[in-house]
């Protein structure tokens, strides 16, 4: 498989993963009754059933009947989908959850759910028994990656921050009290000249010291360092070596920015797109902006559920773009009256309801069976076509507009089609 073939797979096997995790954290049990089981790949399935079955003898011991019956059936499930596995787990291991949870009305409905070969290998065994399910190890293996700090400044203030995948952090803040270049009246040039280098030296030092504080501590998961400022600053800054040792060798480059405020680390980002070229936020900027253009110019570019659809059924998507934060269903009516075929797009935890044909006015009642995730739907007609699936970020504005102007679904085409 290519490497854009391996991305697009991973990055529709996050999707999956995450739909599953939201709706486990919205899962609340009764007690210590919901069990989460994390299996590194090293570790002998035969071992696992063991423990589950010593687990399950265990539980015996509990008071309260509820719990006690709640957690041994939980144990019962996951024994049966250990079955399923050889002697040892697929790469990266398994995550199983299994539970009865809250479904309304006093009543509890019985829950099981395996996920395996995650983003990143489990690293050790873990058996948890809450009245949650212990999902953030999950979440932290889909957190975006590469992690670069970010230092803007002027002789006025500077701000610190973070480059988490695609997510800009500002942390930490600084004003100076480096007086202008008009000196007050009776102090020599000289003496104001020397007293304003102590301030910005001083103001340099603090500075430093904010970013030495913040990135030292990660130095060894920092993917780079970069600085913005308006010139001479930023290289006094960088020429004076105030930075701790190996955040100075962390430096990926330096960049004219001409602003300082928070702001100021989203231009510092912008501006180090060279040095940004692997980091995800660049990525997604660059296919938005192509998107754009496209869009503009009327030819190449297409949005919307139904339009994205039907382009991706002719084969003309070259892309595929869809908002990260998305999170809808499509509902596929056929009316049986005109034999019409329809869809609506609708937010994933809305009830399924009731189509007004647009052909005829017939009214036709929505069933679950005809209703599916709108991403996975979209996915599965780009796979079929050799299209290229590329989640989007809301990180940034383009991405928003994305989200919220354009529905979440758009396309970049490899030919005009007029739809």
């Amino acid at each position: 498989m290519s490497q854009e073939g391996e991305q697009e797979h991973s990055d529709r096997k996050k999707y999956e993963f995450r739909k599953v995790i939201e709706d486990l954290k919205d899962y609340d049990g009764s007690g210590t009754q919901l069990v989460t089981i994390y299996i590194p790949d090293d570790r002998q399935i035969s071992d696992v059933v063991q423990h589950v079955t010593q687990e399950h003898s265990e539980a015996a011991n509990i008071k309260s009947k509820q719990t006690r019956t709640a957690v041994q059936d939980a144990l019962t499930s996951i024994k049966d989908r250990l079955r399923y596995f050889d002697t040892f787990p697929p790469d990266n291991g398994i995550v199983l959850f299994s539970g009865a949870v809250d479904s309304g009305g006093g009543r509890t409905d019985m829950v099981t759910k395996v996920l395996e070969s995650p983003p990143q290998p489990i690293e050790s065994f873990r058996y948890h028994c809450d009245s949650d399910f212990l999902t953030e190890p999950l979440e932290e293996m889909l957190a975006d990656k590469g992690l670069f700090g970010l230092i803007v400044l002027d002789r006025r203030e500077a701000n610190v921050g973070w480059l988490k995948g695609k997510r800009i952090e500002p942390v930490k803040s600084a004003s100076s009290l480096v007086p202008g270049k008009q000196r007050k009246g009776g102090q020599s040039a000289q003496r104001f000249a020397r007293l304003r280098l102590e301030a910005i030296d001083n103001f340099y030092q603090e500075v430093a010291g904010m970013a030495n504080d913040l990135f030292v501590p990660r130095r060894h998961e920092l993917d780079g360092i970069l600085v913005g400022g308006p010139s001479p600053t930023k290289d006094e800054f960088l020429d004076g070596d105030y930075l701790h040792h190996e955040l100075q060798d962390s430096v990926l480059d330096k960049f004219d920015v001409a602003y300082t405020d928070e702001s100021g680390l989203k231009d510092l980002v912008d501006n180090a797109e060279d040095a940004l070229a692997d980091a995800e936020v660049m990525k997604d900027k660059k296919v938005m902006e192509e998107f754009f253009k496209e869009l503009n110019a009327g030819d190449l570019a297409t949005y919307g559920f139904e339009p994205t659809r039907r382009n991706l059924v002719m084969g003309s998507v070259d892309r595929l773009l869809i908002s990260e934060d998305l999170r809808k269903d499509v509902i596929t009516y056929d009316c049986p009256e005109c034999d019409t075929t329809e869809r609506e797009v609708v937010d994933r935890r809305k009830s399924t309801p009731t189509h007004t044909c647009t052909e005829c006015g017939t009214d036709v009642e929505g069933t679950e069976e005809n209703r599916e995730d709108a991403i996975d739907h979209l996915i599965d007609i780009a796979e079929q076509r050799g299209t290229e699936t590329k989640f989007i970020s809301t990180d940034f504005e383009k991405g928003e507009q994305l989200l919220n102007a354009f529905g979440g679904f758009a396309g970049l085409l490899r030919y005009s089609t007029g739809v």
